[in-house]
């Protein structure tokens, strides 16, 4: 494909800036440090265990959850301040400082404390208590995790748990929700000794299938899968109109259900999608948002939809082979809005697709369709019923056997080495956000704070089930802007979903509904650290795209509700009879609201025309079948109207004094 071949020869962005630069300002994740010296062989064997650690105790069973998670978690934190320096503009500089060096050894200590002392910490000291020492490890401890998570993960996360942790101590004298509060002794043994804190379902999901699955997303991009994703999506629809943005939207998606990173795919896939778009004749704010949007989707794209679905499983009681099959409604009509979003775009703005002998052919891909075999491989055994551990362990040996095939992909000795260690390295910010989002969880839980939070929405709601759904999405919103994706859906799942619970919402719909709020924050402004990195590629105005990313992805705010409305979409008591037409006016109202927000259906849509639009695909995705049908009507006579308006040569009644297309959101 020669337009591909002379994007960006010296490998930077149009904005100046290249991947790495962008990853570095954009995702903390990727703040570590370049040139560590002598210290990269330490880095190199501590990583190797990890990862050697983790697959023996895949195969030959766990050890119990706090030894298991004392191992995990040390080694990660012991690994992060190795890596990560305390501020992001030294990851530049030569070697590790010393401090970070005893830091290291002292967080690979105070875990290991646990493992040594494992029998008298859970058994003797319920008669005898803790010592001075017991309190100062767990003290220490607590500090270590919180400043390694800071470190590759963000502060925002670790202000919450820091907030949590005095409300925990300093329960009677808070002036909201107060409670009976805990002794800074109790409170240090509680959240570093027990398994409902720190070490709780999400470290223990973390130890077990999560570093299994971030391995396998390591060693599929091991073997050019990416480009793979990127060829085959352009294959498929870059002829079509606005071929080059629906080909950023299907590559990103499958992208991103293997990078789980919505940061990380934006720019990794963008570097290479923006330009493309911009070229073809999109807006740099509208190339920079479509992006976004699909890379912040990859995480709802089933079979790994990032960390958090594995504890979702843990949380629900839903087996995980259940869970990827519950997503895939859900996904379609996210990525449906999105990609109808750039069509509406493309016709309204007259962007046609690629010339056919630019792009990569069908034929060519099809002989390297073996690169798929590891993701069906893992489908297929969870769908069959194996655990994920095992799915996962096959998959990795299935893609480890595909890199076999081609010279390109063909490993020495020392890059399986190296490979042990990035898979180490891929996992430490989501050990990291595990373990913090653990000290949240459990002072949520051990104070009661969720029964009253959930009291207080509930009171401000005024008993409105519509308004409890709103404010449950703004705090879902509002926490996604400062926690990564997992912590978020930990924090969100023990606060925000038992609310939706006590009015009989399904577990599982209750779940879904604050998963895709906390996901949808990556592209919601202000933060929207997503849409921030494409625009940096796009050299757009950061707000305006997110702005328009938001508007991409309005399917995401409103699918959710659809969960609760609709359960039978989440296939919760779903039928062929009432799960068909569920989902057809749900995809059909999806559709029509792309067209009221991007102001083009069978034609360029005036004011009133748009309105009409929203109403009836809003009244499509009713949950009463007369109101959904009455949507139905008002949207086909909508498409009607502009559909003979175009054929007789007419304009929209209003066309003179509508925004022109270069000022609406898109």
């Amino acid at each position: 494909m020669s337009e591909r071949a002379e994007g960006q020869p010296d490998g930077r962005t149009d904005s100046g800036e290249n991947r790495e630069e962008l990853l570095r300002k954009y995702d903390t994740e990727s703040a570590f440090r370049t040139n560590l010296g002598f210290w990269k062989w330490i880095v190199f064997a501590l990583g190797s265990a990890l990862t050697i650690f983790q697959f023996y105790t895949a195969l030959r069973g766990g050890y119990v959850f706090q030894i298991q998670g004392a191992i995990h978690v040390g080694a990660a934190m012991g690994l992060v301040y190795l890596l990560y320096p305390a501020k992001r503009e030294w990851s530049g500089r030569p070697g590790v400082p010393f401090y970070d060096v005893i830091l290291a050894a002292a967080t690979i200590w105070t875990n290991s404390y646990i493992v040594i002392n494992y029998e008298r910490l859970t058994n003797q000291s319920v008669i005898f208590g803790f010592s001075t020492l017991d309190y100062t490890v767990a003290a220490l401890g607590i500090l270590l995790i919180l400043e390694a998570t800071r470190r590759c993960v963000g502060l925002p996360i670790v202000v919450i748990a820091s907030c949590a942790l005095l409300y925990g101590w300093l329960g009677p004298y808070n002036p909201i929700f107060p409670h009976a509060g805990f002794s800074l002794d109790r409170l240090a043994t509680e959240t570093y000794f027990t398994t409902s804190s720190i070490f709780g379902t999400p470290i223990q999901v973390s130890a077990t299938f999560i570093f299994l699955f971030l391995f396998f997303g390591v060693i599929l991009v091991k073997t050019n899968i990416g480009q793979f994703f990127n060829d085959l999506a352009f294959g498929l629809t870059g002829k079509y109109t606005g071929g080059t943005a629906k080909a950023a939207v299907v590559a990103s998606g499958l992208q991103g259900t293997i990078s789980g990173s919505s940061v990380a795919n934006t720019v990794t896939s963008g570097s290479f999608t923006i330009p493309m778009m911009k070229r073809a004749g999109f807006r740099p704010h509208f190339a920079a948002a479509a992006e976004a949007s699909a890379s912040t989707g990859g995480q709802i794209m089933p079979p790994i939809m990032g960390a958090a679905a594995f504890i979702m499983a843990e949380y629900t009681g839903v087996p995980y082979n259940e869970i990827i099959v519950i997503a895939i409604v859900p996904a379609i009509l996210y990525f449906t809005g999105v990609f109808t979003g750039t069509h509406l775009v493309a016709k309204r703005d007259g962007i046609v697709g690629v010339p056919r002998d630019q792009l990569p052919a069908i034929g060519g891909l099809l002989k390297k369709s073996d690169l798929l075999l590891p993701i069906f491989v893992i489908i297929g055994l969870l769908l069959y019923g194996f655990s994920p551990q095992n799915a996962a362990l096959y998959g990795i040996a299935s893609a480890f056997l595909i890199s076999l095939i081609r010279r390109e992909t063909r490993m020495s000795l020392v890059e399986m080495g190296r490979l042990l260690e990035n898979g180490a390295r891929a996992a430490l910010p989501v050990i990291s956000a595990c373990a913090t989002a653990g000290i949240i969880a459990g002072i949520v839980t051990k104070t009661g704070l969720g029964g009253k939070l959930a009291g207080g929405i509930l009171d401000l709601a005024l008993g409105n089930f519509f308004l409890l759904m709103f404010f449950t999405m703004i705090a879902c919103l509002i926490l996604g802007m400062g926690l990564p994706t997992t912590a978020n859906y930990v924090v969100t799942a023990t606060v925000a979903a038992p609310i939706l619970v006590q009015f009989d919402v399904p577990l599982i719909a209750a779940h879904f509904f604050v998963f895709y709020f906390g996901i949808v924050a990556d592209i919601t402004p202000p933060v929207c650290l997503a849409a921030y990195a494409g625009a940096g590629i796009a050299g757009s105005s950061p707000m305006r795209t997110g702005v328009t990313a938001v508007s991409l992805a309005i399917a995401a705010f409103i699918i959710p509700y659809i969960f609760v409305t609709e359960p039978v979409l989440v296939l919760e008591g779903a039928t062929f009879t009432n799960f068909v037409p569920a989902f057809g006016t749900a995809l059909l109202g999806m559709i029509a609201i792309s067209g009221a927000i991007m102001g083009y259906f069978m034609g360029r849509a005036n004011t009133l025309e748009r309105l009409a639009l929203l109403a009836g695909g809003i009244m499509l995705i009713y949950p009463l079948l007369p109101v959904s049908l009455a949507g139905f009507g008002l949207v086909v006579a909508i498409g009607v109207i502009q559909y003979l308006r175009g054929a007789s040569g007419g304009k929209p009644p209003e066309e003179k004094e509508a925004p022109k297309a270069e000022e609406s959101p898109a």
